[in-house]
């Protein structure tokens, strides 16, 4: 993560400095000490550009004088629109151009609250990110560069103590995306459990249920989907205890599924390396409850993450095998590529017989249909309670983790009815997210839940300005706010 600091506005003596500023309203003090400090080459600059700090605009202006190297002009479009994510945007911004460019740089943020100055050092944080732990080359003006920002604000010290609790969820995030961006074979599922285990540095108590415990439990269909795979699944519980009370905890759950290959009925080979992925449902889960342990959220949380490899050998399942649920439900299993759902569905019923909780969400990246319905830009929202469902959704839109809440008729359980055992694993192909959200209902009794298909949104084919290529850390921050502004004692 950047080294992020906060310093009362006053404009630094040369260097690499980044101003932010509206496109209507007051100029910027900084600005105006920086321009003059230029001979108005920033001026002049703008207006050549035709630079009119619209949001999400920059002006990189280069060797201006007063020994700045550049001097990059960030707009945040009119002053009532500047709320938390512009501001967001803008420290991303400032990453971008500066990334490859500076080692430190100097953001002036003196026309924002402090506030919103804390949420430029998490836009910057995010956009910073990049992960490359096996890179040993680089092409010219190809490395990153950028490991600290100074941001530059009128009330430092408030800038710092709203900063304390988002940094937190940036490392959340953080750990989310290093988890899903690591390859297959670097995070089989012992692996994961030794990441998730370091959480008790944070105060996080940790339970690993192995292959024994999970049979005793009656795992058979999480079990039947790792029986191919050399090394054994593992089941993983959370546990953050910030409410000081015995009150019923919120649940978090996960899919963690290390590599699919689709088991016997494999995957085609095009694509296939991006099934290192997987487990993006688990990945967020983690990642969540290392940044409420980390902001010290006052609430009981309960993360419960299956960590499994879908993969194919003499043991590996069969189309047609039946298996014993933990509810006791059996299910024929026609597709050992729907395996997803079959972890889930033991980790849920699990989970919400142990821990009787508040609410349980489950994460996974559950199935192509998904993408097809809406792309890249929402994960698709499922739920059995209108009030669960409304939250999600509105926090979605706050921090940009944005959701669409689906059908869940009763009618697309029928598509589920096996012949043979009490459910099939897959409904046909139309539907299909549907009637996987439809299949994991079945474990979750009347529980409050919420299942969300986030197979579109957890990894970026293309960056943006808070979300470099790959792994996004979706859901981390949703979780986390959801949290934050519903269920914190």
């Amino acid at each position: 993560m950047l080294d992020t600091g906060f310093s009362d506005s006053r404009l630094p003596q040369g260097g690499v400095l980044a101003i932010l500023a509206p496109s209507d309203g007051a100029p910027s003090a900084l600005y105006a000490q920086a321009d003059a400090a230029t001979g108005g080459a920033l001026t002049r600059a703008a207006k050549a550009a035709d630079f009119t700090f619209a949001a999400k605009s920059s002006c990189v202006v280069l060797a201006p004088g007063a020994d700045f190297g550049r001097v990059v002009l960030i707009g945040l479009g009119p002053c009532e629109g500047i709320d938390a994510r512009a501001a967001e945007q803008a420290g991303g911004a400032v990453a971008g151009a500066l990334g490859k460019v500076t080692e430190r740089a100097v953001v002036a943020a003196d026309t924002l609250s402090p506030e919103l100055a804390a949420h430029v050092a998490l836009g910057a944080t995010l956009g910073a990110y990049r992960f490359d732990t096996y890179r040993t080359t680089w092409r010219e003006g190809e490395a990153w560069k950028l490991a600290a920002v100074d941001i530059l604000v009128a009330d430092a010290a408030s800038a710092k103590a709203a900063w304390a609790g988002l940094s937190a969820v940036a490392r959340g995030v953080t750990l989310c995306r290093d988890l899903v961006n690591e390859p297959a074979n670097m995070l089989r599922p012992d692996a994961f459990e030794a990441r998730i285990l370091r959480l008790r540095d944070l105060g996080v108590e940790v339970e690993v249920l192995d292959r024994d415990a999970m049979h005793e439990l009656g795992f058979g269909a999480l079990l039947g989907v790792g029986q191919g795979s050399s090394v054994p699944p593992r089941t993983v519980i959370m546990r953050w205890n910030g409410a000081g009370t015995d009150e019923a905890p919120v649940a978090f759950i996960g899919k963690g599924v290390t590599f699919d290959s689709g088991g016997i009925s494999i995957k085609p080979a095009a694509g296939m390396e991006e099934m290192k992925t997987d487990m993006g449902g688990a990945a967020a889960v983690v990642g969540t409850i290392a940044a409420l342990a980390g902001r010290r959220a006052r609430v009981n949380a309960v993360g419960v993450v299956g960590l499994v490899e879908n993969m194919l050998s003499g043991d590996a399942q069969r189309p047609g095998d039946v298996v014993r649920t933990a509810s006791g439900q059996t299910v024929e299993v026609l597709n050992t590529d729907a395996e997803g759902r079959l972890v889930l569905a033991d980790v849920l019923w699990y989970a919400q017989e142990r821990f009787r909780p508040r609410f349980m969400i489950d994460l996974a990246t559950l199935t192509g249909a998904i993408v097809v319905s809406l792309g890249n830009e929402r994960a698709g929202l499922f739920s059995n309670d209108d009030t669960l469902a409304q939250q999600l959704a509105a926090t979605g839109e706050v921090v940009g983790d944005r959701l669409w809440r689906m059908p869940m008729c009763a009618s697309y359980l029928e598509l589920l009815r096996s012949d043979i055992a009490d459910l099939k694993n897959i409904g046909g192909r139309a539907g299909g997210s549907i009637t996987a959200a439809k299949f994991l209902e079945c474990f979750v009794n009347k529980v409050p839940w919420a299942h969300l298909d986030i197979a579109g949104t957890a990894f970026a084919s293309k960056g943006t300005a808070c979300i470099p290529k790959g792994a996004t850390g979706y859901g981390v921050r949703l979780l986390d706010r959801l949290v934050r502004e519903h269920y914190e004692s």
